[in-house]
């Protein structure tokens, strides 16, 4: 699944575009055509550099997410049960944890086309799915729907589904079983070891 998000990722990475007064489609739209044109340019991405992919990602991803939601969803019902400052720790691992996802995921890019499907959505809906298609050529085109809110700073990512399978849900699973076995904090505990060993797998600093 983790190297499906590749397109995610370039749907995603973007200077910040007056985000505020763009559909959620064109918002997307546009940042897939910067990116892409920055993979091509950049000698040291292509080469798989992390440390410059992470600074990518932290710069030009993040802030399209809606991490407090994101996390919320895939800590599912088990979510009020943490206090606010365990809240806030899992937003800060699971955050880590996708910048290794989505960097991982870039550092696959094999010049895939993204199709964008046509947008079901009214003018005053705050809720919406943008769908596209990953081509790959001789391989069967992947489904990779965003599910965005509209928020005060501009439209948000909150869920990803990739041929189907959503990103929070797919992590939820996982995350309600740590924490039966060892509570919140035995979560946050899983998540800062699992964040460290992918930062020593990929050569880059923990954070």
């Amino acid at each position: 699944m983790i190297n499906l998000l590749v397109a995610f990722c370039f749907s995603l990475l973007a200077a910040a575009v007056g985000a505020q007064d763009v559909t959620p489609d064109a918002l997307i739209r546009s940042i897939s055509d910067d990116v892409i044109g920055i993979i091509k340019q950049d000698k040291d991405i292509k080469a798989g550099d992390r440390s410059k992919i992470n600074e990518l990602v932290e710069a030009k991803v993040l802030p399209h997410f809606n991490f407090n939601r994101m996390t919320a969803l895939a800590v599912g019902r088990n979510w009020p049960k943490a206090n606010a400052e365990q809240q806030k720790a899992l937003v800060a691992e699971f955050r880590i944890l996708l910048v290794h996802t989505y960097s991982g995921a870039l550092s696959t890019y094999k010049n895939e086309v993204i199709e964008f499907r046509p947008l079901r959505a009214a003018a005053e809906d705050t809720d919406v799915t943008v769908r596209t298609r990953v081509k790959r050529s001789g391989i069967e085109p992947i489904g990779i729907d965003y599910s965005m809110e509209k928020t005060p700073g501009g439209w948000k990512v909150y869920d990803v589904a990739v041929g189907g399978v959503s990103l929070v849900t797919n992590y939820r699973e996982a995350f309600n079983t740590q924490i039966r076995d060892g509570g919140v904090d035995g979560l946050i505990k899983s998540l800062a070891s699992k964040n460290r060993t992918l930062a020593t797998q990929s050569g880059t600093k923990p954070k």
